[in-house]
């Protein structure tokens, strides 16, 4: 049930997912069972988590829609439960090769169906394409969560290519599989995807040159950014898509309610202190946040921001002690963990990324990592 729940983490065309409903199995019975270890998570981070769920049952009373408000913290709840779940669960290097190769063959999967759909018109292709057929989305609602979805996994596969350890692949396997993906989110033309994915790599790329054996691994790595690079540049050439390429990389005209948007939700914070509740901001202002940040400044207050802020940056702090120290997730590489999320944290200022699962789903990793013995990495 966890494998497959991990395969389908992809699938979100409707909440609860397939994969929240085997995962919510699991959970539940991991509670009953009292298998929640709970040291196993970093006490700061634990301290934070409870504070920003009792900053949204606090907000909730300033909320327009009770029924809304519920549904929508039920959701963050659920997540901060599931990240907490899997730090406890990933206790072995057997653990963790079945939900990260799971979620690794998932997205290379909805990938591969995804780019297959623009050519190949088999039955239900139309259902993993958005926007008149022009970006790939995958079993997603929004090509904008489908592109970020895809980048942790190139970073692990990434780190697989430079030194297979968790998944036994072969370095081909490996780089055959972060080309799908790269082109992935490359026809998802998510501009912060995009973003998303070249912030990853950089972190990535720096990690490993300012390792003591960073030569060969540097060179090799490099050259993989530069073929990546090539192959993306030689398919858009080659399926024509130049034009569309540039027309999504261009400022979009609603580009400027975005930003408004984010306006509003600064001066939603200034009236109501604590925030005016979970899911709410929909209902005050006519389009979404598009911003993690300006969402949770707006629905739970300054108070809210600054537990939000201490939680993403504690654990940006922890990926990089990992580092620093030679931490890995039982495989799971600290570069990898480092540079998606820090993909992630960037990603979040245009989108609102709070019910992401895959958001939930690195934070937990590095959460393992900060609490396993060291080891060389």
């Amino acid at each position: 049930m966890v494998a497959l729940g991990f395969l389908l983490l992809g699938v979100v065309r409707v909440e609860p997912s397939p994969a929240d409903a085997l995962l919510g199995v699991v959970i539940a019975g991991g509670i009953a069972g009292g298998r929640f270890d709970l040291r196993r998570v970093p006490s700061p981070v634990l301290v934070t988590l409870i504070v920003l769920i009792a900053l949204n049952l606090l907000s909730a009373g300033e909320a327009i829609d009770l029924g809304i408000a519920m549904r929508f913290f039920a959701i963050t709840l659920y997540l901060m439960v599931f990240a907490i779940w899997l730090t406890t669960y990933l206790t072995t290097a057997r653990r963790m090769r079945i939900v990260v190769g799971a979620y690794v063959v998932g997205a290379v999967a909805g990938a591969a169906l995804s780019l297959l759909a623009f050519v190949v018109p088999y039955p239900g292709h139309e259902a993993l394409l958005g926007e008149g057929a022009t970006r790939a989305q995958g079993l997603f609602k929004d090509p904008n969560v489908f592109g970020p979805f895809l980048v942790p996994a190139a970073a692990i596969l990434v780190e697989e290519s430079l030194r297979p350890r968790l998944l036994g692949l072969r370095r081909r396997t490996a780089a055959m599989g972060l080309a799908v993906l790269a082109l992935g989110i490359l026809f998802a033309y998510s501009r912060a995807g995009w973003l998303n994915l070249a912030v990853a790599l950089a972190v990535m790329l720096l990690v490993i040159a300012l390792r003591a054996d960073a030569g060969r691994s540097l060179a090799v790595g490099v050259a993989l950014v530069i073929a990546l690079a090539g192959v993306c540049a030689a398919t858009v050439a080659l399926t024509g898509s130049s034009a569309l390429l540039e027309h999504r990389a261009r400022a979009q005209s609603y580009d400027v309610g975005r930003f408004a948007a984010q306006r509003s939700g600064a001066r939603l914070a200034e009236a109501h202190p604590l925030g005016i509740g979970p899911g709410q901001f929909e209902l005050v202002e006519p389009i979404s946040a598009h911003s993690v940040y300006v969402r949770v400044l707006a629905e739970q207050g300054g108070l809210g921001l600054a537990a939000l802020v201490a939680l993403f940056g504690g654990t940006l702090l922890l990926a990089a002690r990992n580092v620093g120290v030679g931490r890995d997730a039982y495989g799971v590489g600290s570069a990898a963990l480092l540079g998606a999320w820090c993909g992630l944290l960037v990603n979040g200022a245009f989108v609102d990324t709070l019910h992401w699962r895959h958001l939930w789903f690195v934070a937990a990793l590095i959460w393992v990592a900060a609490t396993v013995p060291r080891r060389a990495d």
